[in-house]
């Protein structure tokens, strides 16, 4: 979601509502389900090509948007794949 509408603070307020009660039907950790979605919302915001701090870091760094995704890319995969492992392994042990 936040890959696609390039904004983290819509991502949170768009899911929230909805993780939230979730978490409470299937009794999961509800801090980590908080912590999830904020995380989840900054990494499609990192990625996104039409979010404003992408663009507005490729401006500063004098390169094309599209250019300083692809290079922040590998970064944002490889710490999304850690978090996705660190989630699931505290989720199945809290």
């Amino acid at each position: 979601m936040a890959f696609s509408t390039g904004t983290s603070w819509g991502t949170f307020s768009i899911m929230m509502p909805m993780a939230l009660p979730m978490a409470a039907v299937l009794d999961a950790n509800i801090a980590l389900v908080i912590a999830a979605v904020i995380s989840g919302g900054v990494f499609g915001d990192h990625c996104s090509p039409i979010s404003d701090t992408t663009i507005i870091s490729a401006m500063a760094a004098d390169c094309d948007t599209i250019e300083h995704v692809r290079t922040q890319l590998p970064y944002a995969l490889l710490s999304g794949f850690i978090s996705l492992i660190l989630f699931i392994i505290f989720g199945y042990f809290l």
